[in-house]
């Protein structure tokens, strides 16, 4: 692997753990701000601890060493959770500032999956 591939990979996998970690941890604690997001959502309140505790776990899994196919999970959980909240907030008509968190969190998923080592890569068949 190319040194530039694997700074790329580490960025970007740190600050997508970062994220979905901070963001696991508020929908976990049931953040007054995050009640209130979820609400005007149309969601129930009780999908912030589910969400928060995936989070955690799926930032576990893309942090430990080894088990590639939880990784594949982990990065295809996150894809669609932030692809989720696009769509929700696009239904709802939330103003564009919104749409950064997810869209950043999305893309850092993308670059952290593309650029995994190859010792995280599921081996082809």
């Amino acid at each position: 692997m190319k040194k530039r591939n694997k700074v790329f990979y580490w960025i970007a996998t740190i600050w997508l753990a970062l994220g979905m970690l901070s963001t696991g941890i508020v929908q976990l604690i049931r953040m007054e701000e995050e009640v209130q997001s979820i609400n005007a959502l149309g969601y129930p309140t009780y999908l912030l601890p589910m969400l928060g505790t995936w989070k955690i776990l799926g930032v576990i899994a893309i942090l430990i060493p080894k088990f590639p196919l939880l990784k594949e999970w982990a990065y295809a959980g996150f894809l669609f959770v932030m692809i989720g909240a696009i769509i929700s907030h696009l239904s709802v008509g939330d103003e564009l500032i919104t749409f950064f968190g997810p869209a950043l969190l999305m893309v850092l998923t993308v670059v952290s999956w593309y650029f995994r080592p190859a010792n995280r890569k599921l081996e082809k068949q």
